[in-house]
């Protein structure tokens, strides 16, 4: 593998910041406190004065290592030499014999740097990845069968739905110019001594196979880390594929089933995976993915489909492939008076209302619970009729079987005085002139 000018990591930085970083902004390094994270700081308060950047600094304590306190003592002693004012956040690594740890740490830290980013009010925060992780990265998803997606690997900008800017400007810098850059500097970093578990499939990777590619792929990592780019670009396409094939469902919260009936399998999986992910869901796996494909393009116009997926689920409601949370648990609450009620699944107000909603004076008679659907309830809406089945009123009024399973039900003793959505029961209704409460139902 060929030496690298120790230049590269300044001008890597400083064009990053001049494309993707506005003058004046704020701007957050992911500081961990080893080698290369050290070098994007060093290097981006070089350029910083230039444009006029507030630079902060956030390191994340997983408490995996028996050194993370030692980590964040240098991290603070790093950033008080540079007046860069640092935010440590602590996080917990959730294990399991089913949970890789390394997944899970990733998942934690970038969680922790956004909402780190989000207090400080920074819009972009710079990771210090470079061309060998990306390499590596690219290697790792091959091994397991990645498609186009997993295989382009890392981007160098990208916005999340929160609008945070996800920044690496040494993505094409490689490892040794990056370790020059730190000679040259004098600057000092700790080392992770996880780096050299190889239990960790990157660890070994790194220890057991890149060495010996270096002695047959001089080009190492350049090479694969710009198939990495054309991988990017056959991702792109089919995404503009997806676009073209939602039609007018494009920007829809929702999908025509019937789309997956009329495309090519191919074309439909490809449709159904641009669709989870516009729903921010990750992409299944491709046995996972074709079971789905198949499940919501043969299933019966009547037949309930709840496909679980990284904590959601995707259903069919009239024709439309919807992805929601899961059904809500059983839940159970008494009312004393309060202006609204949490549940974990939503809200439910009590708004004071004059000659509308369940009638106060009717509510203060009996105990008043909320709960959740049981099956058998009845309710009479309608003066001019008897009661009739909740079911069926949910039905004829649209909404779907999990958002029915989670709407609050509120009794007054053994009475069914209310249903959000779908109305108060004539006994129960508050008359002109007098006070009553109207429910609000809010989904969380």
């Amino acid at each position: 593998m060929a030496r690298a000018k120790p230049g590269q990591v300044p001008e890597a930085v400083k064009t990053a910041l001049a494309r993707h970083v506005p003058p004046r902004a704020r701007l957050a390094v992911a500081l961990s406190g080893g080698r290369d994270s050290v070098a994007l700081l060093d290097a981006v308060l070089a350029v910083a004065p230039e444009r006029a950047l507030d630079v902060v600094a956030v390191h994340v304590h997983h408490g995996l290592s028996t050194h993370a306190d030692e980590w964040a003592a240098f991290c603070a002693e790093l950033c008080a030499s540079h007046a860069v004012p640092l935010q440590v956040r602590h996080v917990d690594v959730l294990r399991g014999p089913r949970k890789s740890v390394e997944a899970e740490a990733r998942r934690a830290r970038y969680a922790a740097l956004a909402a780190a980013a989000a207090s400080a009010d920074v819009r972009t925060i710079a990771l210090a990845h470079h061309q060998d992780d990306q390499a590596e990265t690219v290697l790792l998803q091959l091994l397991r069968g990645a498609g186009t997606q997993g295989l382009a690997a890392m981007p160098s900008v990208r916005t999340d739905a929160a609008g945070i800017v996800w920044l690496r400007p040494l993505l094409d810098v490689s490892r040794n110019a990056i370790d020059d850059y730190v000679n040259v500097r004098g600057l000092r970093f700790v080392d992770d001594d996880s780096n050299a578990d190889v239990r960790y499939a990157r660890n070994a990777l790194r220890e057991r196979v890149i060495p010996a590619l270096g002695t047959v792929a001089a080009g190492y990592p350049g090479t694969v880390a710009r198939a990495a780019l054309h991988q990017a670009e056959a991702a792109a396409l089919a995404d503009d594929l997806a676009a073209i094939d939602a039609g007018s469902d494009r920007g829809d919260p929702t999908l025509a089933r019937d789309l997956l009936r009329m495309l090519p399998a191919h074309r439909a999986r490809n449709l159904l995976r641009w669709f989870l992910r516009e729903r921010g869901l990750p992409p299944p796996s491709a046995a996972r993915l074709a079971a789905m494909h198949r499940q919501l393009r043969d299933a019966r116009p009547d037949a309930h489909v709840r496909l679980p997926h990284a904590g959601a689920e995707i259903g069919i409601h009239r024709g439309r492939i919807i992805v929601h949370r899961p059904l809500a648990a059983p839940f159970e609450r008494r009312w004393n008076g309060e202006a609204a009620l949490a549940f974990p699944h939503g809200t439910l107000e009590f708004a004071l209302r004059r000659g509308t909603g369940i009638a106060a004076a009717r509510l203060a008679t009996h105990p008043v619970i909320v709960r959740s659907r049981r099956g058998g309830e009845q309710i009479q809406i309608d003066a001019g009729r008897g009661p009739r089945a909740l079911k069926a009123l949910l039905h004829a009024a649209g909404i779907p079987e999990w958002t029915r399973m989670g709407l609050p039900l509120v009794f007054c003793g053994e009475s069914l005085a209310a249903v959000p959505r779908i109305g108060v029961d004539c006994q129960f209704a508050a008359a002109a002139g007098n006070d009553g409460y109207e429910l609000v139902w809010t989904e969380g």
